[in-house]
């Protein structure tokens, strides 16, 4: 770790976990569990604070919905413990790609690659 990274942690938290989050987790947390992206889970020992340590960037997007449930003390067990029922609808969690190259572009945006033509469209002409 360089110096740079060093000043960042002391200072900044969206960098990763600072060093008040790293010695607060040392001395009072307990892990949880994990999920498939690497963020780690805890919990103090009364249960009465919830926190994760992400694996990369901090974004809450990354945050699965059954990790959400647990962290907001809306579940009481947390995901590894005992699935949550999914409903048929449901679709598998994705981080918000908002910003990003993967983000959606519907038809016609100008940030396809592709123009695409439209029939149900005619252009205005002056006259």
């Amino acid at each position: 770790m360089g110096i740079g990274n060093t000043i960042l942690r002391a200072l900044v938290w969206w960098k990763g976990q600072t060093f008040g989050t790293q010695f607060f987790t040392w001395r009072h947390g307990i892990k949880v569990g994990e999920d498939a992206q690497g963020n780690v889970y805890y919990r103090n020992e009364d249960d009465k604070r919830r926190w994760v340590i992400f694996d990369g960037e901090v974004e809450a997007s990354r945050i699965s919905p059954a990790w959400h449930g647990w962290l907001h003390h809306t579940f009481n067990n947390h995901p590894g413990h005992e699935e949550l029922d999914h409903k048929p609808w449901e679709k598998p969690h994705v981080e918000n790609l908002t910003g990003s190259a993967a983000a959606y572009a519907p038809a016609g945006s100008i940030r396809r690659a592709a123009p695409v033509e439209r029939a149900d469209y005619e252009a205005w002409q002056p006259e």
